[in-house]
């Protein structure tokens, strides 16, 4: 039996057409898929059926993919699922809506079964070797400066404000505060927070980054022009 059959995936589309081609391909490759046709009911299948994965239309008609994508985030028991946008628009600033959304991939239609069944398998990887749960080590919580920042519910503690990160918000801060002064790289954060076999476009960090300083201060996080960031007490 192959190994992705322990894998559940939930396919939201709201073109019946698209979730055929697309189930056809994943259960080809022995994945257990379900099927929504709109928001709403990926909500209440995605708690019921706690999928690895969610493979997420982003143009729907009443709660389209972005507020469906925010609506999972809020969810502690979908916390560790991982969600990859279909769209068929490419532009950039639709593709950073997504990530801030908290996704963690991205597909452009039209859909190449090998470009999908690839991306899907990296993204599973990184979930089977524990990237979100181990980027700082065994702790549930590292303490730096005013900040706490709990792995297991992911929410980061500042003063008396608890704050609720979007999902890649959260794990660049995790990697940055894991090693006070050390400077990231931004290939190792590509690499770390978004995996090696995924694209995505080049104001990325630059975008998270500056949402991060919004909500924890501007002091945290400093800018090493041309190598990347670090985090500082």
């Amino acid at each position: 039996m192959s190994e992705s059959t322990d894998y559940k995936i939930l396919l939201v589309d709201d073109e019946p057409d698209i979730l055929e081609f697309i189930g056809y391909n994943l259960k080809k490759e022995g994945f257990q898929v379900e099927t929504a046709t709109n928001g709403k009911d990926a909500l209440k299948t995605a708690q019921s059926l706690n999928p690895h994965l969610i493979v997420l239309d982003v143009m729907m008609p009443g709660m389209d993919g972005i507020e469906t994508c925010e609506e999972i985030r809020k969810i502690p028991s979908l916390k560790d699922t991982l969600v990859v946008f279909l769209t068929a628009r490419g532009e950039d600033y639709s593709q950073i809506a997504g990530f801030d959304a908290g996704a963690d991939d991205y597909i452009t239609k039209p859909i190449k079964p090998r470009v999908l069944i690839s991306r899907v398998k990296a993204l599973l990887k990184r979930f089977r070797s524990g990237i979100y749960s181990d980027t700082a080590g065994d702790d549930t919580r590292i303490s730096v400066g005013d900040l706490t920042i709990d792995k297991e519910k992911y929410v980061v503690i500042s003063g008396n404000n608890e704050l609720v990160l979007p999902k890649k918000e959260f794990e660049l801060l995790l990697l940055l505060a894991s090693k006070p002064d050390r400077v990231f790289t931004r290939d190792e954060i590509y690499s770390s927070v978004w995996g090696d076999n995924i694209i995505v476009g080049d104001r990325t960090i630059d975008v998270h980054i500056r949402k991060l300083r919004e909500k924890i201060g501007q002091n945290h996080i400093r800018t090493i022009k041309g190598v990347g960031y670090k985090f500082v007490n």
